[in-house]
């Protein structure tokens, strides 16, 4: 299956072009891939190629860190506005505890990762934590991170996205329309089949223990309202690749939908585009405070309030997407560090 990253360089070749270039400026080039906000004043931005950005003042200023990870990364989660974990390429787990400004390696007692499959998502309820990835790999943290346990999944499809309500009930989905779910923490996963799926999916969300939907390739849009036993399908509007979900403290349901964002304001029953002017290839939707943000590659939308309306964050300007004197990151770099403001991992 052709990914979206890789229709986003063919559909915006000529912009991508330039970005080396700019990059060379401003030292880094960075896609904006996920983000986690711990509370309303702070979120962390994770661009694949191992930087972090974060904010701790609800966006008025961001600065740049780095996590000194040689793997692309894919996935972040914070627990609190100090402690968070990323999660990438060749089992790649990396954790700090001090707001970013370090990282460690997670390692098993052999000095190894806990596993050597792509992890391409994080998902967690307190210290308790689930990665997943390819080769249906499924992986517990019940430390916020530090050590890792293998869960059984019972598939070879990639695990592209997990949610979990609390530490029990929890959902996972990927590609070939695989769809999880477990009442126990993750001990035991059963495998859902739905003739109603079609294609893969890229997240999965619940409001409540019945309530909750997954999206995927193609504007795949399924709802299920017993708690995941069984899903049919909603009409998108777009056929564009969906591929997170969320609702917000006015009840409403929103889906990051590339270039467009969705919205149903009667409870996930009908779906309409909100349109956006930017166009950053959204990727990601999640709450931060009494609100929510969008990210995409190229940069980050702010909800207006408790409205439908969006706009750009101007004070966010990811790396190799501007020159480097308008990077906030360039004070952060500046200080003393081992190699060009890059962090320390455990060896």
């Amino acid at each position: 299956m052709l990914k979206r990253e890789n229709l986003v360089r063919l559909v915006g070749v000529i912009g991508m072009l330039m970005l080396p270039a700019l990059a060379s400026a401003a030292g880094d080039i960075c896609y904006l891939r996920d983000a986690s906000a711990p509370s309303a004043s702070t979120a962390y931005l994770l661009c694949e190629q191992g930087m972090v950005y974060v904010t701790t003042d609800s966006g008025a200023h961001w600065t740049m860190q780095r996590t000194g990870a040689d793997q692309t990364l894919h996935a972040i989660r914070f627990i609190d506005d100090t402690h968070g974990v990323v999660v990438g390429d060749g089992g790649t787990i990396m954790t700090t505890a001090n707001g970013g400004k370090t990282w460690l390696q997670s390692l098993d007692d052999k000095k190894a990762h806990f596993t050597t499959e792509h992890l391409l998502t994080v998902h967690g309820v307190g210290n308790q934590l689930w990665a997943g990835g390819f080769d249906g790999a499924l992986l517990h943290s019940a430390d916020g991170g530090r050590t890792w346990e293998k869960q059984k999944s019972g598939t070879t499809m990639a695990v592209q996205g997990v949610y979990f309500l609390d530490e029990n009930h929890g959902w996972a989905v990927g590609w070939s329309a695989t769809i999880l779910r477990t009442a126990d923490g993750g001990k035991t996963w059963e495998n859902v089949s739905s003739d109603k799926a079609t294609w893969s999916l890229d997240a999965v969300y619940f409001r409540d223990a019945n309530n909750g939907w997954a999206v995927g390739f193609a504007g795949e849009l399924l709802h299920s309202s017993d708690g995941g036993k069984n899903w049919d399908v909603q009409q998108s509007p777009v056929r564009s690749e969906l591929s997170s979900i969320t609702s917000d403290k006015s009840g409403r349901v929103w889906i990051a939908a590339d270039e467009q964002l969705l919205v149903s304001e009667d409870g996930g029953q009908k779906w309409s585009v909100a349109k956006v002017d930017n166009n950053l290839f959204l990727c990601k939707v999640f709450g931060r405070g009494d609100s929510l943000l969008a990210l995409g590659e190229l940069g980050l939308l702010q909800q207006k309030g408790a409205t439908t309306e969006w706009q750009k964050d101007k004070a966010l300007v990811p790396a190799g997407t501007s020159i480097a004197d308008s990077l906030e990151a360039a004070a952060t770099s500046a200080s003393p560090s081992p190699a060009a403001g890059a962090t320390p991992t455990s060896k």
